[in-house]
């Protein structure tokens, strides 16, 4: 696994010293999972920007939105 070198301010240091309290194996555990946490978090952000612009869109075009209509009409129930 590779290392990497960061900063930290004295609040969130203090915070990462409680590893165990809040059940870590270690501090590099700890700050893995919170990384991966934020990492899911902003893909979330992303694909729900994602999905706004497409329904702004879908809502600006009249034409789309009859063909999708015609198609789910035809769809089998």
């Amino acid at each position: 696994m590779q290392q990497a070198k960061f900063s930290l301010t004295r609040p969130l240091v203090d915070f990462l010293s409680n590893y165990k309290r809040y059940g870590f194996k270690d501090k590099s555990s700890m700050v893995r999972a919170a990384l991966l946490r934020l990492q899911d978090e902003m893909e979330l952000e992303k694909l729900k920007q994602s999905a706004d612009l497409y329904a702004e869109l879908y809502a600006e075009d009249a034409e789309l939105f009859e063909l999708t209509e015609a198609a789910a009409a035809d769809w089998p129930e």
